[in-house]
């Protein structure tokens, strides 16, 4: 009985504005956005909002009481509350109701069969979990607020003791969560991918080649790799298998990486990177490609394999781990990390480079994906190498802070896209994705080539917190092909679902969100490094052959863009 009355006291309590702002939040999380969502995602995402909403309302609602603003009675307040929570249950009804459709119109223009259901009971009672759990943590900031301000009311003002109160409440409830379960996450998830990184896969084998990194005769021992490089260095295409799809003879592609293992600073690795490039005899290919691998070290097959097959396995390719960390742990936690060791792996490779006769030299790219691309972007300052310039770079997926990538996004031509847009007269970079480049493949470069492959349904890339209070530019039309026209911009929801969106970016369907597809590497690296001796028909096949390839083994990359 005393917890029915406790439980009514406490329904009673809730603030109707706050449940009126709180229902439309909820609703605005279950429209579409980037990537098809998970009941339990889905329901998380909407509780969360419905909190925010929620709490919205009682801040607007106390600081009107606050300022001592007219009141309404008692009699219109009752009312109005009846009015509201009426409102507000028709409100949830129609959200829940329409999110199966929702759902559905991302799965469509991702070619994703539809779902018969999207669960919105489950999805329901995951979002009152949710509310629950914030609203008690949310009740528990105000009584500590509150018990700070009447302390400091006997010394000071009763209003400026108020406001004392809110923001020592607030900077302790940060440092709990920042001092405490912040950091004992990451030093929990910190040990969790050491562990793992170190890990031997009984089907990737020690290579016994000399012309193998992580060989007996290899500068690198194949136990400093970690786990991310020996996937690197074991898969690939030998000779004789580019050879059987491109009917031309062909070379083993050398591919150099340096695990964390293998030295104590980043500049040790980075010696160590070049010494073995230039064992393997790196220097004397066509084409030499240094990779910024993603957080915990991992490079994506679908962009070196693509490359070996165009140049007829004659590329080197250069790698350097510098995290154990995903992505977004790496950004959070170590944001310094990744660019310095790109810098330095740059720095020892483009020295020895510009040392070589340029006539006897490889052509020099750069390449990334995910983290490894805003890296990447970073590891090469203009002035060094203007006067000897590198010939391109292909950066895949490009994270929304990409200095470059913004800066070039944001001064596109005013007439196209922010999803694929045109700089200038496209001679120094150009933007592709799913349909290929913006411009005409015979359309002059000049001396550097740069590629940015996206797809408009990337919220790593496409996401931004400046979201929450204005429409984002790729959301006006038209549309790129994987955004559901369904979508729409919300105050604060959009950008809460976009966060989400980064999260699940990487479980699309090949070709859609953060999965970057073979057959749209192939196009972006006949761009970058100026493919010019395959046919139509030798490329489509290629891709085919790629593709398929890629889809046979889903289950090998776990890390991606991660």
């Amino acid at each position: 009985m005393n917890l029915a009355l406790t439980v009514r006291r406490q329904l009673l309590s809730l603030s109707g504005v706050g449940l009126m702002l709180g229902a439309l939040f909820f609703a605005a999380a279950l429209t579409p956005t980037l990537v098809p969502r998970s009941y339990l995602t889905q329901g998380a995402l909407a509780g969360g909002c419905f909190a925010i909403g929620y709490f919205t309302g009682v801040l607007w609602r106390r600081l009107w009481h606050y300022l001592e603003l007219p009141e309404p009675s008692a009699r219109a307040r009752s009312v109005a509350n009846a009015l509201v929570a009426a409102g507000c249950l028709l409100v949830v009804i129609v959200a829940l109701w329409r999110t199966t459709a929702w759902q559905n119109a991302i799965r469509s223009v991702m070619k994703m069969a539809p779902v018969e259901t999207a669960h919105p009971l489950k999805v329901c009672l995951i979002a009152l979990i949710t509310f629950v759990v914030l609203l008690v943590l949310g009740r528990l900031f105000a009584l500590l607020a509150y018990i700070l301000a009447v302390g400091a009311r006997r010394i000071i003002p009763r209003k400026v003791a108020t406001v004392i109160g809110v923001i020592a409440a607030g900077l302790l409830f940060w440092s709990i969560a920042n001092n405490l379960l912040i950091r004992t996450a990451f030093n929990a998830l910190d040990s969790s991918f050491r562990e793992l990184d170190v890990l031997f896969e009984p089907e990737r084998a020690q290579p016994t080649s000399a012309g193998k990194t992580g060989s007996p005769a290899s500068l690198v021992k194949w136990t400093e790799l970690g786990r991310m490089g020996r996937r690197f260095i074991a898969s690939g295409p030998t000779a004789a298998e580019i050879s059987a799809v491109t009917e031309h003879p062909a070379q083993e592609p050398v591919r150099v990486y340096v695990g964390l293992a293998a030295g104590d600073t980043a500049q040790a690795r980075a010696r160590l990177a070049l010494a073995e490039l230039k064992r393997q005899r790196g220097f004397e290919r066509k084409i030499l490609i240094v990779i910024t691998p993603t957080g915990t070290g991992w490079i994506d097959p679908a962009a070196m394999d693509t490359v070996e097959y165009l140049h007829h396995g004659d590329v080197a390719s250069v790698a350097m781990q510098y995290s154990y960390l995903n992505s977004p742990l790496s950004l959070l936690f170590q944001p310094e990390y990744g660019a310095a060791a790109a810098r330095a792996l740059f720095a020892e490779i483009y020295g020895y480079w510009t040392t070589l006769p340029r006539d006897q030299r490889p052509k020099l790219y750069l390449h990334g994906l995910s983290l490894g691309a805003m890296n990447s972007e970073k590891s090469a300052e203009l002035f060094e190498t203007i006067g000897d310039p590198i010939a391109g770079a292909l950066w895949s997926g490009a994270p929304f802070e990409s200095r470059i990538w913004r800066s070039i996004t944001d001064n596109r031509n005013p007439d196209t896209p922010a999803w694929l847009p045109e700089f200038r007269d496209s001679r120094f970079v150009r933007f592709m994705n799913q349909n290929g480049p913006t411009v005409p493949p015979d359309r002059p470069w000049g001396a550097m080539r740069v590629v940015y492959l996206q797809y408009a349904s990337d919220a790593i890339t496409f996401f931004a917190y400046r979201d929450a209070y204005q429409p984002p530019a790729w959301m006006n039309a038209p549309r790129g092909p994987d955004v559901a026209p369904e979508l729409r911009w919300y105050p604060i929801v959009t950008m809460l679902q976009l966060a989400l969106d980064m999260a699940v970016a990487t479980h699309t369907p090949m070709g859609f969100g953060h999965v970057y597809a073979p057959e749209h590497y192939v196009d972006a690296w006949v761009a970058v490094t100026d493919v010019n001796d395959w046919s139509a028909e030798a490329l489509a096949k290629l891709k085919s052959h790629l593709a398929a390839r890629a889809r046979r083994a889903p289950g090998d990359d776990p890390d991606r863009g991660g």
